[in-house]
């Protein structure tokens, strides 16, 4: 179900679940919030992958939406997502920067090529109490076969996520790069499980000269559930963590 997050009579922003299409479906964000929240037409202002969720941001009028586009056109718009790996990156933290290439079966990969690059920063976290294993024990939910590595399956770890681009399958492919794909990532060969955790936490943006902040938490998902809580009561504002300076 859609959660209503921030209202104003221009715009909202809701909390997508994982799973609900952007297009092409009775089951499509547009066509739900319309029927859910009684508008004749909403417009899109942004894209999520379809098993991603968290903050997505539609216009209530075209002005609204015409204004709001450019904003994220112009990359204005400050993004933070959060995803759960269970392999080691080869880095801790730092900036992801390559062109995007497309691959096989829909596919893309990151090259070395700077022509067009995506940018994408981010911070990960060891979360070393908490396993797959933990999760699907402490009986909060049982994701699908064959979740479960081996005994010896290594701690998750949290990333808090900056894309500087705004490029299809950025993040899932940015960490991918780095040996460590997303949890329930299939198209990236991530661990399978009960979803893909990748979710779109907080948005920052501008609109008619003010500055406007969402933050949307994670709703479903037995590792995001599983032992977080102090994760996000400490680490609640990815604003006021070091990223990295990005120069164009």
């Amino acid at each position: 179900m859609l959660t209503l997050v921030l209202d104003n009579q221009d715009f909202m922003v809701l909390n997508k679940p994982s799973g609900m299409p952007m297009h092409d479906s009775e089951n499509a964000i547009i066509r739900v919030a319309e029927s859910l929240f009684n508008y004749q037409k909403l417009w899109l202002i942004h894209r999520l992958d379809t098993d991603t969720s968290g903050c997505i941001l539609l216009a209530k009028t075209k002005q609204a939406a015409s204004e709001l586009s450019k904003q994220f056109a112009e990359k204005n718009v400050q993004k933070y997502y959060i995803a759960v790996i269970d392999s080691k990156p080869k880095k801790k933290q730092g900036t992801i920067k390559g062109d995007m290439k497309k691959a096989r079966n829909g596919d893309w990969k990151l090259s070395t090529s700077q022509v067009n690059p995506a940018i994408t920063q981010f911070f990960s976290f060891s979360l070393p109490n908490t396993t797959i294993e933990t999760a699907i024990h402490s009986g909060l939910q049982t994701p699908p076969e064959p979740t479960i590595k081996s005994a010896q399956s290594p701690a998750i770890r949290l990333c808090m996520v900056k894309p500087i681009s705004g490029k299809t399958h950025q993040i899932r492919v940015a960490l991918k790069s780095l040996g460590s794909p997303i949890v329930g990532d299939k198209r990236y060969k991530g661990t399978p499980s009960d979803r893909l955790y990748l979710h779109s936490y907080v948005l920052q943006f501008a609109y008619k000269n003010e500055i406007y902040n969402a933050t949307c938490l994670p709703e479903a998902g037995v590792l995001f559930a599983c032992n977080l809580n102090s994760f996000f009561s400490q680490n609640s504002d990815p604003r006021t963590m070091q990223w990295p300076t990005h120069k164009a």
